[in-house]
């Protein structure tokens, strides 16, 4: 049977995000031979580990998706994040409109509608121009939605600014989150700008005008935050998740594996920070020391920062053994690994990995729980990603090594996390009755993950009903 509806994915090039649609965009063509989909890949201007999955797509993917690699533009540096992502995406709107008119005119299958990454609502005027509904893909989970749309409220109906509230006015008070919650924690002056926060909550007033919103995560994990978004305005929302990359990795021959089947269960601890995680040579050798005093056994994916005031990916370091303690890496050869990148899903559904050092990222939030593996979170990328590490330590699925980060720059500390405060946070997460109680509970989410995607449960029938609405049109 050939398709009847083409919907076009417009997946930002982090790789976090770009994975997420893509594995979304298989789920819908194997669930509905109506559909087909195209898939407009902007890549960033500087090279990046995006090139290597793109390059493997053509190979893995069902016959009724078709990738589009768009040219790639050129940008002048920015200080500002958020700021180079808009203007990223923006700059690449001929393009995709481009694209979108030659599937228009095609005529069959019928083109449908657009579905946009999080970050991507300048293209929200693309489908208002060709006359197709729009939809957005939010890769992180509905809490932080929610506080986006509380938030740009504030600022756009009530005239708050929401990075300037004081006192009750900046508690974030509605029913998805655990009441009250300071807006600092979701907006950090430290970490947002004027100009970032400005488009943060740009993205959030223009996720109204869209007809319906895909959420990557399931109702039995974030019920509260689900129940409160009608209130907060969303349109409709579909909670489609966990949309992971699972594949079986292990099968490619990655020779920590090969380690791995030596240590003991539940015996190893995985740090990992995400695909822009970095540490300079001050913070490694900490890290270092903590490892090597609480004697136990790690795979630690160290990686280096990019070139100051270039935006790029953090790369592996050629010798690891430049930053770290001298003679750190003889000392620890019986019972740890230092690498570089690190195959994440295959080395936490390892039954060796007893406990996640990690950013706390959505992504990698959503991989230890689908493999029941507690978290500490590490408090430089935890604070920014807040609501996923709020989410799990509510749930009593991990711990903290340090969350007044952010106070003691404030204070003018160096940001650098000490060796005692890292082990510390080491033993918290692997010994004792509270970490054997955190275990059990993660291996009943993961379970719960797991069922809400087969056949009747939560995520299978929003993503039928989301199919419905589309196909339906």
């Amino acid at each position: 049977m050939s398709a009847k509806s083409e919907l076009v994915f417009i997946p930002s090039p982090g790789l976090g995000h770009l994975v997420s649609m893509v594995e979304t965009a298989k789920l819908l063509v194997d669930r509905d031979d109506r559909l087909s989909l195209t898939v407009l890949i902007m890549k960033f201007p500087f090279d990046s580990e995006i090139d290597s999955y793109i390059e493997s797509l053509t190979a893995s993917v069902a016959a009724r998706i078709r990738f589009v690699l768009l040219p790639r533009q050129s940008h002048s540096p920015t200080t500002s994040g958020m700021a180079f992502l808009h203007h990223f995406v923006e700059s690449h709107k001929a393009n995709v409109r481009e694209a979108v008119a030659e599937l228009s005119v095609r005529g069959s299958p019928r083109l449908a509608g657009l579905v946009l990454d999080m970050i991507c609502t300048s293209m929200i005027d693309v489908a208002v121009e060709f006359g197709i509904p729009s939809y957005m893909f939010f890769t992180s989970g509905a809490g932080i939605l929610g506080v986006m749309l509380h938030l740009q409220s504030l600022r756009d109906e009530q005239h708050m600014d929401p990075t300037r509230l004081k006192g009750s006015d900046a508690e974030l008070d509605f029913p998805g989150l655990a009441n009250p919650l300071p807006a600092a924690k979701f907006l950090p002056l430290e970490v947002f700008m004027e100009e970032d926060c400005r488009i943060f909550l740009d993205f959030a007033l223009r996720y109204r005008e869209t007809k319906g919103i895909l959420v990557n995560t399931f109702a039995e994990l974030e019920p509260r935050a689900m129940d409160a978004l009608p209130s907060l305005g969303a349109p409709a929302v579909y909670s489609v998740g966990p949309i992971l990359n699972i594949t079986d990795e292990s099968k490619k021959g990655f020779e920590i594996l090969d380690w791995l089947d030596q240590q003991p269960n539940a015996s190893v601890v995985f740090l990992c920070f995400g695909s822009r995680g970095y540490f300079d040579e001050h913070q490694a050798k900490e890290i270092a020391h903590a490892l090597e005093q609480s004697r136990y056994r790690f795979l630690w994916s160290l990686r280096q920062p990019p070139a100051k005031g270039k935006q790029e990916a953090p790369r592996d370091y050629v010798d690891p053994a430049e930053v770290l303690p001298e003679g750190f890496l003889n000392r620890t050869a019986g019972v740890g690994r230092v690498i570089g990148w690190a195959p994440q899903v295959a080395v936490l559904a390892h039954p060796a990995i007893g406990g996640f050092v990690s950013h706390c990222g959505w992504n990698s939030t959503l991989e230890s729980i689908w493999f029941g593996v507690p978290v500490a979170a590490w408090p430089q990328y935890a604070e920014q990603q807040f609501n996923a590490f709020q989410l799990v330590r509510e749930l009593g699925l991990a711990v903290e090594i340090k969350m007044d980060y952010r106070r003691d720059l404030v204070k003018g500390s160096d940001g650098v996390v000490k060796a005692n405060e890292i082990e510390r946070g080491i033993r918290k997460l692997m010994e004792g009755e509270e970490a054997g109680e955190r275990r059990k509970k993660v291996k009943e989410v993961s379970e719960k993950s797991r069922k809400v995607l087969m056949e009747g449960g939560s995520s299978y029938l929003c993503m039928a009903r989301f199919i419905e609405d589309v196909c339906s049109q």
